[in-house]
């Protein structure tokens, strides 16, 4: 069985928002259209409590896209994005979310991100995705969203490692692109044996 999972489109994530991925908002046409496929649908929401430990603000001295070592490895700072409540954490309002069966929130513990829909980024800490998807029985996800050299690359990887095949839709991705993070997550997704492909193809 088939799902799509709609990664992180956000108000914070698109054209404006506080971490704006470069063209964010030119995928939600075609996410809207894939919709129209599937009769599984599921979202993921950057999900922070204020002050969270990922937000450059919160570390005196450092500024936005500086890395340090948190307990769980290497953490970027990111510039204060998605707070909880906040209009910057909703989902961009020209995204389809009529068909939605479940939400995912990330990152809403204080002390450790989120990139990934099943992991927080200790690799340890689960979302429960993993087993929603297998007692409704879905084998095989379809990705889009944002980020593609964060949240979207390591939602594909950990999917690979939890047992469900993965499939990208590359033009329904955008990526932020830090010191080519982009074309590194590419090369990572399909070393990983992910299957990337447009929305032409389903």
């Amino acid at each position: 069985m088939q799902a799509l999972l709609i990664v992180d489109i956000q108000n914070d994530f698109c054209p404006g928002g506080a971490l704006a991925v470069p063209d964010g908002d030119s995928i939600i046409p075609v996410t809207n259209k894939l919709i129209d496929h599937f009769n599984i649908i599921i979202q993921t929401q950057d999900w922070h409590p204020a002050g969270h430990s990922s937000f450059a603000s919160s570390h005196p001295g450092k500024n936005p896209y500086d890395t340090i070592e948190m307990d769980y490895g290497l953490q970027v700072l990111w510039p204060d994005h998605c707070v909880q409540g906040t209009t910057g954490a909703e989902f961009h309002p020209s995204l389809n979310t009529q068909k939605t069966q479940v939400i995912i929130r990330k990152g809403f513990r204080k002390e450790i991100d989120s990139y990934s829909t099943f992991f927080e980024n200790d690799q340890k800490t689960t979302t429960g995705l993993t087993g929603y998807l297998k007692q409704r029985g879905i084998t095989d996800l379809f990705v889009v969203g944002l980020a593609t050299d964060f949240c979207v690359k390591w939602s594909v990887l950990d999917g690979i490692d939890e047992g469900f095949s993965m499939h990208i839709v590359k033009n329904a991705v955008r990526g932020i692109d830090i010191e080519g993070s982009v074309e590194n997550a590419w090369t990572e997704i399909e070393k990983k044996g992910a299957h990337i492909i447009t929305s032409e193809d389903i």
